[in-house]
C-alpha cells in the first residue's frame, strides 16, 4: 500500500497505458533518499505485470560508477538472445559490453542507439517497461546510453521510468515527477499497526518531516537523533539510525555487512571468497536478516535500502575498509572489479596497481566508455610514482574526458598534468590534448598558438599532426600569423603540407597559388573516399573525409562538397558514428541551401539539432541555426533570421553575418548591409570564402547607394578568386558585379552563361532580375519580361518574398499586368515534417524500415509510424506508389 501517492501513480499509469497503445514515453522520478522512489518503481512493475507488459530492470550501484556499462549489462543480459536482430555495428557493441565477442565501436553514442533498437525489438512481442532505479549511481556510459534511447522513443510501445536522487543524473528534456513529503494524515496511516504510543507517534512524525523511510526507520528505532546545534537533516538522521542499529549487531555480522557493502553488487562468489579470507561467512548475516537490514537469497545479498549499505560502510574504520577491499580484490573473478577494489585498497604510490587500473581503462576505451576510462586513468595517475608518467596518464585522462564530451573536466586534468612537468618534450605531448580542450571551450586562437609553439619540441610525425591541426584552428579563429607559421615550420621539417600551404596563401590573398593546392588535395582525397566507399578497400578514415570536405567547402566546389558530405553522412550512419554526424549534416545543409534545396537543408539541420540535444553537444546548436539563417534571409523572415543568426557572426565562420546582410539587401537597407560587410572584410575572418562570395552583395549595396567606388575592393577579391578557382558561380558573380559597374550588357550575358553551370539558382535569379531591370531601363521591355519571368519562377519556388516584390514591381513597369497565378501543385514533400521527409526519401530508394531506422538512428517501429503519417499526407497507400511522386 502506497500512501499519499495517488498523483504519482496516475502519472505512471498513464505512461504504462500509453505503451500498451503503441506510444512510447519516459518519466524521471526525482527526490531525496527515502521519499519513496523505489516504492513507486516497484508499484509500476506490479501494475505493468498485471497489464501484460514485459519488464526490464536496471539498478545503479554506487561503487560501479567506474565500471563501464555495468548498468547496461543488467538491461541487456535477460534479452541477449535478441541481439542477432540488430544491425551489425549495434549488435557488435552490445556483445562487446557483455564480453561475448570482440570490441565495441568507436562512437560513444552507438550503445544508446543499440539500446533503442533492442528495446524496440523486444516491444515487437508486446509493450515493454524499463525500470531504472538509483540512476544517480549508474556508470556514465550506461546513463548516456539510456538517456539517448529515452529521448528518441516515439512509437515503439516502450515506457522508461527512472528513479534518481536530486543530483547526479541530469536528464534534460525528459519529463520529471517529484514526490512530495507525506502530509500528517498519510504519515499516521503509514505508522498504523507499528506499536507506537500516540506521544511517540507524534514525535516520529515530527522528526521524520514526512519522509516515508524516516517514518518507518524512526518507528522501528523508537527514538530520534539530534546534534548539539540542532536537528540533523532527515537523511543524516536516518543514516545515524541505521549506524546505531548496525552498531548493536555482533562484530562478525558487522564485518560481513561491511564486505557486502564494499562488494556492492551482491555477487556471491566474490563476496564469499573475501569472507573466507576475512574469517566470516554468510551465516554471520543471520542477525542482520532478523533486524530487517539485509536479505540473503541463493544468488545474491541485498540491503533493504541503499542508506543501510552506506551506513555499514561509512561506520567502519578506514583500516578495516582497506582490508575488506584487499580481500575482495584477491577473490574477484572479473578484472575490472579487481582493479576497482585495488584502487580503493591502495593508499600510496604503486606502479603495479596503477598498471592494472590502466588496463581496465583501456578495456573501457575499447568499448567507447570514455568517461569511465577517463576516471580510471585519473585513478591510475594518483597511484603512479614517477611525475612524468603521472603527467602522461593525466593527459590521457584529459583526452578521454574530451572524447566523452566533458571539456571542463578535460581542462582541469590537463592543468594538473602540466603542473607536474616542465620539460618541453612532455609539454609538447600534452599540447595536443590541451589545445583541443581550449578549442572546444572557445579559445581557438590560443589553441592554434599553443600547437605551433610546442610542435618545435615534438617528434616529426607528431609535429606534422600538431601543425596541420593548428592551421585548422587558426583558420576558424582568424589567426593568419599562426597559419603562416604552421606552413613555414612544416616546410622546415621537410614535410610541406599542401593544405596548410594553400591556406597560408589564401590568408595572404594569393589565390592563384592557394586554390590549386586545395583543389589537388580535395581531388586526391575525393578519389580515395569513392574507392573506399565502393568497397575497394576498408571504410574511409574519418580524417580523410573531413579534410576533403573542408577543402571543398573552402573552394566553394559545391558538387564535390555535396558528394563528400553525403558520403561522410552515409559512413557515419553505416558505422553508428552518432557524435560525428551533426558537423557533417551542417556542411551538407550549407551546400543544399546553395542548391536551392531549402527543405532538405531544414531536414538536415533538424536531424543534427536533434542529435546534438540527444548527445549533449549543445554548443553546436547555435552554429546549426546560423546555417538556416540564410533561408530566413532569402524568405525575408526578419524575426527568424535575426534569431537564427544570433545577431553576430558565429564562431565557426561568417554565415550569420552574411545572412543578416543579405536580409538587409533584400529589404532595401543598403547602407546597413554595406557597412556590415565592409566591417567584416576588415576583421580577422576576411579570408573566409563565404565572405568573398558575399562581395557580390557588398557591390550591389554600394551601387544601389550611388557609391560604386565602394564596390571596387569586393570586385577585386572576387575576380581574383574566380580566376584562380575557376568555379562557375564565382565567374558568374564576378561578371554580375562588373555589369553593375560597367552598365555593359555583355557582362550580364557572361554572368548568365556562367550561371548555367553554377548550380546556385538563387544567385542566378538575382542576376536575371538585375538584367531585367537593365533591359527595362534600355526600353527593351519584351526582353526584360523574359528575364524577369525566369527570375520570378525561381523566387516563387524559393519563397523569396522580398525578391518577389522587386521582380513583380519591375514586371509591372514593363507594362505587364500581373494576374494572381492560379495555385500550383505544391511539392508533396513540403507537406511533411523534416523527419518524415527523410524517411520517405529513403523508402523511395528501396530501403527497408530496418535499414532506414539504422541510418536515421530511430527504431523500425518509429520509421513505420512516420511512413504511415507521410502516406496519409501524400495521398498514397503504400511504398509502391512513391515512384510516381516528384521527390527530387
Amino acid at each position: 500500500m502506497l500512501y499519499g501517492r495517488a498523483g504519482e501513480q496516475a502519472a505512471i499509469r498513464d505512461l504504462v497505458d500509453a505503451a500498451r497503445t503503441g506510444r512510447s514515453g519516459s518519466l524521471v522520478v526525482r527526490g531525496e533518499p527515502g521519499i519513496g522512489k523505489s516504492a513507486l518503481l516497484a508499484w509500476a512493475g506490479e501494475y505493468a505485470d498485471g497489464a501484460g507488459l514485459t519488464t526490464l530492470r536496471v539498478t545503479g550501484v554506487e561503487v560501479e560508477a567506474d565500471l563501464a556499462f555495468a548498468g547496461l549489462v543488467q538491461l541487456v543480459w535477460p534479452v541477449r538472445d535478441r541481439l542477432n536482430a540488430l544491425p551489425g555495428p549495434q549488435a557488435q557493441t552490445l556483445r562487446a559490453l557483455l564480453g561475448a565477442q570482440g570490441e565495441g565501436g568507436g562512437d560513444r553514442f552507438l550503445s544508446g542507439l543499440a539500446v533503442l533498437t533492442l528495446m524496440a525489438e523486444v516491444a515487437d512481442d508486446g509493450p515493454l517497461l524499463c525500470l531504472v532505479d538509483d540512476a544517480q549511481w549508474l556508470d556514465r556510459a550506461s546513463a548516456d546510453a539510456l538517456l539517448f534511447a529515452a529521448r528518441r522513443l516515439a512509437a515503439e510501445g516502450v515506457a522508461m521510468l527512472f528513479a534518481t536522487r536530486e543530483e547526479g543524473f541530469p536528464a534534460t528534456g525528459l519529463p520529471e515527477l517529484r514526490p512530495s513529503r507525506l502530509p500528517p494524515e498519510d504519515a499516521v496511516r503509514l505508522l498504523e499497526g507499528r506499536g507506537l504510543t500516540p506521544a511517540l507517534r507524534e514525535q516520529v512524525i515530527q522528526e521524520s518531516a514526512g519522509n516515508p523511510l524516516a517514518l518507518i526507520e524512526f518507528a522501528a528505532a523508537r527514538r530520534s537523533y539530534h546534534t548539539v546545534a540542532g536537528p540533523m537533516p532527515v537523511t543524516d538522521q536516518v543514516l545515524a539510525s541505521f549506524r546505531s542499529r548496525i552498531g548493536r549487531l555482533p562484530e562478525r555480522t558487522r564485518l560481513m555487512m561491511l564486505a557486502a557493502a564494499a562488494e556492492a553488487r551482491g555477487h556471491l562468489p566474490t563476496l564469499l571468497g573475501a569472507a573466507t579470507a576475512l574469517g566470516v561467512g554468510l551465516e554471520d548475516l543471520t542477525e542482520a536478516e532478523k533486524a530487517g537490514l539485509v536479505q540473503v537469497t541463493a544468488n545474491v545479498v541485498t540491503f533493504r535500502h541503499p542508506l543501510i549499505s552506506t551506513a555499514a560502510y561509512q561506520g567502519a574504520p578506514l583500516a578495516r575498509r582497506i582490508a575488506v577491499h584487499q580481500a575482495l580484490a584477491e577473490s574477484a573473478t572479473d578484472e575490472d572489479c579487481r582493479a576497482r577494489h585495488l584502487a580503493v585498497a591502495t593508499t600510496s604510490a604503486d606502479e603495479g596497481v596503477a598498471a592494472e587500473i590502466v588496463r581496465a581503462a583501456e578495456r573501457a576505451r575499447a568499448r567507447a566508455a570514455y568517461a569511465a576510462a577517463a576516471g580510471l586513468y585519473e585513478q591510475a595517475a594518483n597511484l603512479t610514482p614517477g611525475l612524468s608518467d603521472r603527467a602522461a596518464r593525466l593527459g590521457e585522462a584529459a583526452s578521454l574526458a574530451l572524447s566523452a564530451g566533458h571539456a571542463a573536466q578535460a581542462a582541469q586534468l590537463a592543468d594538473q598534468a602540466e603542473q607536474l612537468v616542465d620539460d618541453p618534450e612532455s609539454l609538447a605531448r600534452l599540447a595536443r590534448v590541451r589545445a583541443t580542450v581550449e578549442f572546444e571551450l572557445g579559445e581557438r586562437r590560443l589553441a592554434a598558438r599553443m600547437l605551433v609553439e610546442r610542435s618545435a619540441h615534438a617528434d616529426p610525425d607528431a609535429a606534422v599532426t600538431m601543425l596541420r591541426t593548428s592551421a585548422g584552428y587558426a583558420w576558424f579563429s582568424g589567426d593568419r600569423d599562426a597559419i603562416r607559421d604552421a606552413a613555414e615550420r612544416l616546410r622546415a621539417l621537410g614535410r610541406p603540407d599542401p593544405m596548410v600551404l594553400g591556406m597560408a596563401h589564401l590568408v595572404d590573398e594569393d589565390y592563384a597559388r592557394g586554390l590549386p593546392l586545395l583543389t589537388e588535395l580535395m581531388t586526391s582525397h575525393s578519389r580515395s573516399v569513392r574507392e573506399r566507399l565502393n568497397g575497394a578497400t576498408a571504410p574511409p578514415a574519418d580524417i580523410t573525409m573531413t579534410w576533403a570536405t573542408f577543402c571543398a567547402m573552402i573552394l566553394g566546389d559545391d558538387a564535390n562538397a555535396r558528394e563528400l558530405a553525403e558520403a561522410q553522412a552515409l559512413h557515419c550512419r553505416r558505422h553508428g558514428l552518432v557524435g560525428a554526424l551533426p558537423q557533417v549534416l551542417q556542411d551538407l545543409a550549407g551546400v543544399q541551401i546553395l542548391a536551392g534545396r531549402h527543405r532538405d537543408a531544414e531536414a538536415s539541420v533538424a536531424e543534427a539539432i536533434r542529435i546534438a540535444h540527444d548527445t549533449g553537444l549543445l554548443q553546436r546548436v547555435s552554429q546549426l541555426n546560423s546555417v538556416l539563417a540564410r533561408v530566413a534571409a532569402i524568405e525575408g523572415d526578419e524575426e527568424r533570421c535575426v534569431r537564427l543568426a544570433g545577431g553576430e557572426p558565429d564562431t565557426g565562420g561568417m554565415s550569420g553575418l552574411i545572412s543578416l546582410s543579405l536580409l538587409d539587401l533584400g529589404l532595401g537597407r543598403y547602407e546597413v548591409a554595406l557597412n556590415r560587410l565592409e566591417a567584416a572584410t576588415r576583421g580577422p575572418l576576411r579570408h573566409a570564402s563565404a565572405l568573398i562570395a558575399a562581395g557580390a552583395d557588398q557591390a550591389e549595396a554600394a551601387v544601389r547607394m550611388g557609391e560604386p567606388a565602394r564596390a571596387e575592393e569586393a570586385l577585386r577579391r572576387l575576380e581574383a578568386w574566380a580566376r584562380a578557382g575557376r568555379q562557375p558561380w564565382a565567374q558568374a558573380l564576378t561578371a554580375r558585379v562588373r555589369a553593375l559597374l560597367s552598365d555593359d550588357e555583355d557582362d550580364y550575358l557572361r554572368a548568365l552563361d556562367a550561371h548555367e553551370n553554377a548550380g546556385r539558382p538563387f544567385e542566378q535569379a538575382r542576376t536575371q532580375l538585375l538584367y531585367g531591370e537593365w533591359l527595362r531601363r534600355a526600353r527593351r521591355r519584351s526582353d526584360a519580361r523574359a528575364s524577369l519571368r525566369a527570375a520570378l519562377k525561381t523566387f516563387e519556388q524559393l519563397d523569396a518574398e522580398p525578391w518577389l516584390t522587386r521582380v513583380r514591381t519591375e514586371l509591372k513597369a514593363t507594362g505587364e499586368t500581373l494576374v494572381p497565378a492560379a495555385p500550383t501543385a505544391a511539392n508533396p514533400l513540403d507537406r511533411l515534417t523534416p523527419q518524415e521527409r527523410q524517411v520517405i526519401r529513403l523508402a523511395a530508394d528501396g530501403s527497408t524500415s530496418r535499414e532506414i531506422a539504422a541510418q536515421l538512428f530511430l527504431s523500425p517501429r518509429t520509421v513505420e509510424h512516420h511512413l504511415y503519417r507521410a502516406f496519409r499526407k501524400l495521398g498514397i497507400r503504400s511504398r509502391r506508389e512513391l515512384p510516381r511522386l516528384d521527390l527530387t
